[in-house]
């Protein structure tokens, strides 16, 4: 296993399997994790059709972890990790009592990684879901009589798992003990913008603004949903034109079972006690955005070489953008085909996370979780097998390093000890590229 400390031991990379740096790590010594595994998307049938059955490539356990080639003929795009109850009572065991876990995973395939997660004594708190309008299907349309059928519906969106070690306690008990057990929302509203609202701080119920307590103007923003988006015209088209929240002073408010009424919250036909805050638009003001972009993928990669890669491929899969037979892909220097937005993953981290804490990502690709936790102020604990990616996100992060200094941090905690003495401190990258 090689290691590289960085950013004064506040971030710790570990080129090596996630299980086995699992192994060295404390008990109760994460506060979050938020990773994006691979989804194992092509099925057992395809990725094993050619493969002779036998010791080293059944497993009767995980029928996920036989060898071969999954998403874009990635050998690594399996379940062997992600979909074993095993792997998750480890990340279960590191974490301290009521910290989260943000989990990505493919729409075909969640369902695997979900019930290892909660087998492994997680409590599943939600399932969160990233709306994307980039992606075409790979379908086998059909001819004939039979013009116009297809195999496959366009992908659209992503699901995200959002878990939580069983609590020590109350949540109030937990947070003074741990400094864990809740979600982050006042720091993960939608919208910034000021606005006034006198009667929120007597009624926060979904989609209303969080008010001052004096009912002045707020610019918090609305409550955080389980939706996001990447803010595309395609998706925002999607969402139809709504209004919300106006009711003037001394409106009698519907009992919550009263017919017709779709008020949460509202257990009796009480008045108003102001006008509320109320306004239109597209229902996705509601939602947060985030956009991936060549600059986002590829900032502080001047150095590395470009080559072919990334997301060029009509393999089945998420997020996709389809291209002709013919296309031929422009070299760039990060190959890795799951990129995830930065401005996402900030979000997420801010969502799980306690100012200053530290986060795990056992699956960190090219280090989007990475680059995301130190431009929000966090330490981080990332793995990566692959010596491909290794160096992409050990440059991705170091950029991120260099950008959050000039900025102001929030308050930090002691650095993380690494779990062995780190190679190369002063070489950021030949340790990497071992």
């Amino acid at each position: 296993m090689t290691s590289i400390t960085m950013h004064d031991g506040r971030v710790v990379l570990h080129q090596a399997d996630c299980r086995e740096v699992l192994r060295g790590l404390a008990d109760n010594s994460i506060d979050s994790v938020v990773t994006d595994p691979p989804y194992a998307l092509v099925s057992i049938q395809k990725r094993f059709a050619n493969s002779p059955r036998s010791e080293t490539t059944e497993n009767p356990v995980n029928p996920y972890g036989r060898t071969g080639r999954g998403f874009m003929g990635k050998t690594w795009d399996n379940g062997e990790t992600a979909f074993s109850e095993a792997f998750w009572a480890e990340v279960l065991r590191v974490l301290k009592p009521g910290g989260h876990v943000v989990a990505f995973s493919g729409t075909r395939t969640y369902h695997r990684m979900a019930v290892a997660i909660e087998d492994a004594g997680f409590e599943i708190r939600d399932q969160l879901g990233w709306v994307y309008g980039s992606g075409f299907p790979k379908s086998h349309n059909q001819h004939g009589d039979w013009e116009g059928w297809g195999t496959a519906l366009k992908p659209a969106w992503e699901p995200i798992c959002l878990a939580r070690k069983p609590l020590a306690g109350t949540v109030a008990a937990n947070l003074d003990e741990w400094g864990v057990g809740a979600i982050n929302v006042d720091g993960c509203r939608i919208g910034d913008e000021e606005r006034f609202n006198p009667s929120a701080s007597h009624n926060e119920t979904y989609g209303q603004f969080k008010g001052a307590e004096d009912g002045g103007p707020s610019a918090i923003g609305r409550w955080p949903a389980n939706i996001v988006h990447d803010g595309s015209d395609e998706v925002l088209a999607a969402f139809p034109d709504t209004k919300s929240g106006l009711m003037k002073a001394g409106t009698l408010r519907a009992a919550q079972d009263a017919p017709g009424s779709v008020v949460y919250g509202v257990y009796g036909g009480d008045a108003a006690k102001a006008d509320t805050y109320g306004d239109s638009g597209s229902a996705a003001r509601f939602f947060y955005c985030a956009k991936a972009s060549r600059a986002d993928r590829d900032a502080g990669l001047e150095h590395l070489p470009k080559k072919a890669g990334g997301m060029v491929s009509e393999t089945s899969g998420q997020h996709i953008t389809r291209r002709e037979a013919d296309y031929k892909p422009e070299p760039r220097a990060n190959t890795h085909p799951t990129v995830k937005p930065t401005s996402l993953m900030q979000w997420l981290c801010r969502l799980v996370t306690p100012p200053g804490g530290v986060i795990l990502d056992p699956f960190m690709g090219s280090g989007s979780t990475g680059k995301a936790a130190v431009l929000e102020g966090f330490q981080f604990v990332g793995c990566e097998r692959e010596d491909e990616y290794m160096p992409i996100a050990t440059a991705r992060i170091a950029w991120a390093i260099g950008a959050a200094s000039k900025e102001e941090r929030p308050a930090e905690r002691p650095a993380v000890a690494p779990q062995q003495p780190a190679a190369n401190d002063n070489d950021l990258f030949s340790a990497a590229a071992a």
